[in-house]
């Protein structure tokens, strides 16, 4: 008896996999808003955690993007979001993300002149050795 019942389960367990298989291919192809939203927190731990942890400048600069960019995650998955359920105002996410671009811009031009600057005065980009505004 078990002979006979072996095939049939195995057809009903291939059948089970084959279904779960395609759930989480279609997942993967039409991705929803939670999983933009735990990429975005990822970025932004991962982030966090480099600025307070680091002391060279140049990875804290990085870590700041990193902070920035999962932020325009976040705003284009709601602009997305909002867009399928059919709000009025669903391109101001993509508004802000372009006006973040542009301050990340503005920010790694600078910051890479303050770093210029400093490494020409203080020969470091150890943040711990940065002391000008001392007395």
């Amino acid at each position: 008896m078990t002979s006979i019942l072996t095939p049939a389960f195995i057809f009903f367990l291939q059948e089970a996999s084959e279904s779960r298989v395609g759930q989480v291919m279609h997942g993967i192809k039409n991705p929803d808003l939670s999983k933009f939203l735990v990429i975005g927190a990822l970025l932004f731990i991962i982030g966090v955690a480099g600025v307070l942890t680091r002391r060279n400048i140049i990875v804290i600069f990085m870590s700041i993007e990193l902070i920035l960019n999962a932020a325009n995650l976040n705003f284009i998955a709601f602009s997305r979001y909002l867009q399928e359920i059919g709000s009025i105002n669903a391109v101001a996410g993509q508004v802000f993300t372009v006006f973040i671009i542009v301050v990340a811009a503005a920010e790694a031009a600078i910051g890479l002149g303050i770093v210029i600057a400093l490494y020409r005065n203080k020969e470091t980009i150890w943040v711990d050795e940065i002391d000008l505004l001392k007395w």
